[in-house]
């Protein structure tokens, strides 16, 4: 095998052309030993053309030798021919030793194109030829987690951690962990967590026991476990919003605002951060603390509806309707895209005494908002102060239509009739 290793020693010292020449003499009239070991190291070493030619040169000579179809199969789907592997893969005799390998093959190939039916009765298949090898499990394991089937995906990763507690650098007790925890089953999920974080700490694991920690409402748990995290990496940023949350539901504000200024120092661009950061400090009293983490998340994102909503609605408390306009004006947000703006600016208009520009308004806004009750009254009032008294009318029996019952508006709407007379 000399000519091979020289091959390769050519490549390692970058001496491409050199290689090449050697590997088209190699090519030509090389023994069926040194084709098939060079294809396999010029496969590990990504030259996919290369390999594929040695291999198909070889297939000349033995065209039913599965570890060649095999090999040929792993090499098209590293080149993204994932059709032309599935037929090579298919040519695999059952009698031949190397049909298990290709089931495998085959079954990630139908996993990747969704046809988990196929998928399975493949690796089921290969599982009764090969009944104790772990990475079928393992794949059936995968298999039913996407598929969401969470109970067969346990079974078959139960038998997984019976003998390996890792395949291919996943942690299996992590993976039965996060499968659990993503279907709602957050108890047991906790108890795997356990086992993962016994057998390796790992800063990914300890985010999932915090995080479920957390959806199960173990909030003490999950800010122990949160800060755990940020003494091992404080650049983990997404521990810091849900770090927040916990201290919140402890009703520690305090606490949580000081996890969301941590996590804004380590993710200055995170607007989830600002916007959470002034619902926080609402909560504390600190206005102004608070409209400066709206206005930030805004400047983050102009497009940052639920920040501008909650910023308007401190505006409005504080009666500065100017600010709700230029505030509106200045968003990335279309008054269609969010009408709720619309029926912002009637109001502030209305409140700035701009009364025709705040009438253009509500008539835009009554398109989205013609069924609710609390924006009818807005829109029926305001034409009652200014004299539109058909108009206003109209939306009062729209309004009694939806609540009969409702002495106040019938007697506007006999007070608004009688007016006309």
């Amino acid at each position: 095998m000399d000519r091979v290793n020289k091959i390769i020693n050519m490549l390692e010292n970058g001496q491409h052309k050199e290689a090449l020449n050697e590997y088209n003499v190699l090519l030509q009239s090389g023994m069926p030993d040194e084709k098939f070991l060079l294809s396999e190291e010029l496969y590990q070493y990504g030259f996919l053309d290369e390999a594929r030619a040695l291999v198909e040169n070889l297939l000349e000579l033995f065209p039913e030798e599965g570890e060649l179809l095999v090999l040929l199969g792993e090499i098209l789907i590293e080149a993204g021919e994932e059709e032309e592997a599935i037929l090579i893969l298919e040519k695999i005799s059952e009698h031949d030793a190397n049909f298990g390998q290709s089931l495998l093959l085959l079954a990630d190939l139908y996993q990747i194109q969704g046809l988990y039916e196929v998928c399975e009765n493949k690796l089921l298949k290969a599982k009764e030829i090969l009944p104790h090898e772990i990475i079928i499990d393992f794949a059936l394991g995968e298999l039913y987690s996407e598929q969401g089937e969470v109970r067969k995906a346990m079974t078959a990763y139960e038998k997984v951690v019976s003998e390996e507690s890792e395949i291919a650098g996943i942690n299996i007790h992590q993976r039965m962990a996060d499968l659990l925890s993503a279907s709602g089953v957050f108890e047991e999920a906790l108890i795997y967590y356990d086992k993962a974080l016994d057998e390796k700490l790992e800063i990914n694991t300890l985010f999932g026991y915090a995080f479920t920690a957390l959806q199960a409402g173990y909030n003490r748990t999950a800010i122990e476990k949160f800060n755990e995290l940020k003494e091992l990496d404080p650049e983990y940023h997404s521990l810091y919003l849900h770090l927040a949350l916990a201290y919140e539901r402890e009703g520690e504000l305090d606490s949580s605002l000081s996890a969301i200024q941590e996590g804004i120092k380590q993710d200055e661009f995170n607007k989830e951060l600002f916007f959470y950061g002034g619902k926080i400090a609402i909560k504390l009293g600190s206005l102004e603390e608070a409209e400066q983490y709206f206005r930030e998340a805004i400047a983050l994102d102009p497009g940052f509806t639920e920040a501008a909503l909650t910023l308007n609605k401190l505006l409005f408390q504080q009666e500065r309707y100017e600010d709700v306009i230029d505030l509106i004006s200045a968003l990335d947000i279309t008054e269609d895209e969010e009408p709720q703006f619309l029926w912002d600016s009637a109001l502030a208009l209305e409140k700035l005494e701009e009364y025709s520009s705040a009438l253009d308004k509500y008539e835009s806004a009554y398109t989205f908002f013609k069924n609710n009750e609390a924006f009818l009254q807005d829109f029926g009032y305001f034409l009652i102060e200014e004299g539109k008294t058909d108009r206003a009318a109209e939306i009062f029996k729209q309004l009694l239509n939806n609540d009969p019952t409702n002495y106040e508006y019938l007697d506007l709407i006999e007070r608004l009739t009688n007016s006309k007379q």
